[in-house]
C-alpha cells in the first residue's frame, strides 16, 4: 500500500525525477531498478522529464513524480488524498486519464479522497459518500447522482437547489415531506406567455452554456441554459420542471 498527497513534503526537490522515482527500490539489481523506474515514468507520460530537477517543474509534474514515486514499487493499493488539488486543469485531465489507464491495465486498487464533485464522479467506480466519520451512502456515482438518499449527499455532489415545502409552491410542486431539491439541469426557463413569475437576476457565463440565477417572491434558484444569449437581466420567464426529490 502506497499514499501520495497533495504536499511535496516526501520529494527531494533538488535531485533528478529519475532519482526520485528510483529511491525506494533496491539496490540489488540496478538493471531491474532502472527498467522499473523506466517503466513508471513511461505510464505517466514523463520520459522527458528524467534528467530534470523537481524544484525545475510545474506543480503538476510534481504530483506526477510523487505518483510514479508510489507505483514503482508496484503496490496493491494506491491512496490518493486530494491529489488534483493543486494541479492546472490541463494536467489534471491527463494524470486522471494516465491513472484510469494504470487501473486499467494492472488492476491496481486507487483510493481517493476528493470534495471536487467532477473529479469523484468521473473517476470512481464505487463511490462513499462520509459523515461525521460514517459512511451514509455507497454505489456507484451515476445512481448516487442521480438518486441521492440524503439531501447532504445532493449538496455535496453539485450546487443543487434546496426550498422548503412552502417554496416549492412557487414551482408548482405541492411536497409531501419538508425539503425539495432540483438540479439546475432539471430545471428549464421558457418563454411561454402563461406565468411568467420568475425574473432573470443574473446570467454567469460558463462557456458553452450559461447559469441563471431566477428570483420570485425572494426565493432564488440556479438552473443552467444550453443557449447562451436566450435570455438577459430582467427578463421574467416560465419554469418547466423535469424532475424533484423530497427529503
Amino acid at each position: 500500500m502506497k499514499m501520495v498527497t497533495q504536499a511535496e513534503d516526501d520529494l527531494n526537490l533538488f535531485a533528478k525525477v529519475g532519482d526520485n522515482v528510483s529511491v525506494l527500490l533496491p539496490n540489488t539489481n540496478l538493471q531491474a531498478k532502472k527498467d522499473k523506474t523506466e517503466q513508471v515514468l513511461k505510464q505517466l507520460n514523463m520520459t522527458h522529464l528524467t534528467d530534470h530537477r523537481v524544484v525545475d517543474l510545474s506543480g503538476g509534474e510534481k504530483q506526477r513524480v510523487a505518483i510514479a514515486r508510489a507505483l514503482v514499487t508496484r503496490p496493491e493499493v494506491l491512496l490518493l488524498d486530494e491529489p488534483f488539488n493543486q494541479v492546472d486543469t490541463s494536467f489534471r485531465d491527463g494524470l486522471q486519464d494516465d491513472i484510469r489507464q494504470i487501473v486499467k491495465d494492472t488492476g491496481l486498487t486507487v483510493v481517493m479522497v476528493s470534495h471536487d464533485p467532477a473529479e469523484v464522479l468521473s473517476m470512481a467506480d464505487m463511490l462513499l459518500v462520509l459523515k461525521d466519520g460514517e459512511i451514509i451512502e455507497a454505489g456507484h456515482p451515476k445512481k448516487i447522482y442521480n438518486d441521492p438518499q440524503h439531501l447532504y449527499t445532493a449538496q455535496l455532489l453539485t450546487s443543487c437547489n434546496v426550498l422548503t415545502a412552502d417554496q416549492a409552491r412557487l414551482c408548482r410542486i405541492s411536497a409531501k415531506k419538508e425539503y425539495v431539491m432540483l438540479y439546475p439541469e432539471w430545471i428549464e426557463a421558457t418563454a411561454s406567455w402563461s406565468r411568467k413569475d420568475w425574473v432573470v437576476k443574473q446570467v454567469l457565463f460558463k462557456g458553452f452554456y450559461e447559469e441563471l440565477v431566477l428570483e420570485n417572491s425572494g426565493v432564488s434558484l440556479r438552473i443552467l441554459n444550453g443557449h447562451p444569449g436566450k435570455y438577459i437581466e430582467g427578463n421574467k420567464v416560465n419554469l418547466k420542471i423535469g424532475r424533484y426529490l423530497e427529503y
